[in-house]
């Protein structure tokens, strides 16, 4: 029997079991308003939000991996296209678009044209260091960390500072090579 074909994002955004968005984004936003309550310093806010991103993303992979049916990628260029196209659409029900490679193919933007995390949001003055998304950023780095593939993920673009669109910038620092715990032949 041949394998089943990997499932396109709209096939999984379709089967999978949602939450109401204005659920979503709102509770969402009652996180960050409160780390921001708590912590009082923005940049504490972006790093608190990143590593709670991190943390979901090490598990995610796991769900993503099991639903979506995808292989192995080959390269950092397609790890990238499938976050964006099936990742992406599988968790957030939006795609991003993959651009801006660096010669070496070791460092590209993901574009998001929309995002349902900023719904209903305004930053106060007193927020503007702060990177309301920087969730994803966490979820992007600890999913491939999972996949063997150390990154640093930065927000280069905010439509909540004003700009046209979300921008992340993905740079993968190095491809760790997979380690098993014992040897099959002994």
């Amino acid at each position: 029997m041949a394998p089943a074909a990997p499932k396109s994002g709209d096939v999984i955004f379709a089967s999978v079991d949602r939450v109401n968005a204005e659920l979503f984004t709102l509770t969402y936003g009652a996180i960050v308003r409160q780390l921001i309550t708590d912590l009082e310093e923005v940049e504490e806010v972006n790093k608190q939000l990143d590593q709670m991103g991190y943390n979901i993303g090490v598990r995610l992979v796991d769900e993503f991996l099991a639903k979506s049916s995808v292989s192995r990628c080959v390269d950092f260029r397609e790890t990238a296209d499938v976050i964006a196209k099936v990742g992406f659409k599988m968790f957030l029900g939006v795609t991003a678009s993959v651009t801006n490679w660096d010669a070496d193919g070791t460092t590209c933007s993901l574009i998001l044209e929309d995002n349902p995390l900023v719904d209903f949001v305004e930053l106060p003055d007193t927020c503007q260091g702060l990177h309301y998304c920087n969730i994803l950023s966490g979820v992007v780095r600890g999913a491939l960390e999972m996949v063997s593939m150390k990154t640093e993920v930065t927000w280069l673009r905010d439509m909540l500072r004003g700009d046209d669109v979300f921008e992340l910038q993905v740079k993968l620092l190095k491809q760790v090579p997979e380690e098993y715990p014992y040897k099959d032949d002994e």
